[in-house]
């Protein structure tokens, strides 16, 4: 089981990816409870991804990325809102209809292109930028999010707005920044050398 955040996230999109093909061949059969039992179990994790990604992915990002990580953040959130309000959308309409399989395409649509902009761009700019260490650091607590939320019961799906959260996750980074310009590691001055 990979434990680096970057191999967790992708693991996750091949997921998605297998999951909308399967859909595609049950699509054939009409049987509605047999496209429930794909549907629901996607709908869920892709509700949980986006939080995920959102609660401890962007933020480290805008704490290491290099290549425009504002604006990739941006995108992806906007992005997630566009993957949750399909999933909405299909949870809103019955399952087989035509609206419901409208919702479906409106959610792969925005799945899709979320995940090839994230692999192309914020994934490897992270992998570049921060040390192995911290990816699976943030690889166990994205592996124990899912491990606490197998629904969305207790977890906050509804959209968010992107500029208003990448000013908070920026404060939040300003904050916690030492304020003397020191690194944040004390003195050194009085300490044996290893």
């Amino acid at each position: 089981m990979p434990s680096d955040i970057t191999e967790l996230i992708l693991a996750h999109h091949n997921w998605f990816r297998e999951q909308f093909a399967r859909l595609d061949d049950a699509a054939a059969a009409s049987d509605v409870d047999a496209l429930r039992a794909l549907w629901d179990p996607l709908a869920t994790k892709l509700d949980l991804h986006a939080v995920a990604e959102e609660q401890i992915f962007y933020p480290q990002l805008l704490r290491r990325g290099t290549e425009d990580p504002r604006e990739a953040t941006l995108d992806a959130v906007g992005d997630h809102n566009d993957i949750r309000d399909g999933v909405h959308a299909a949870e809103a309409s019955v399952i087989g209809t035509p609206d419901w399989w409208a919702a479906i395409a409106q959610t792969r649509e925005a799945n899709d292109e979320h995940m090839a902009e994230e692999e192309r761009e914020g994934l490897a700019d992270f992998r570049r930028n921060a040390p192995i260490g911290l990816r699976e650091a943030l690889g166990q607590q994205f592996a124990r999010f899912f491990e606490q939320h197998e629904t969305t019961e207790a977890v906050n799906v509804s959209d968010k707005d992107p500029q208003r959260y990448v000013d908070d996750v920026e404060r939040d980074i300003a904050a916690a920044r030492p304020s003397d310009g020191s690194l944040g590691i004390g003195s050194l001055k009085g300490r044996p050398h290893p």
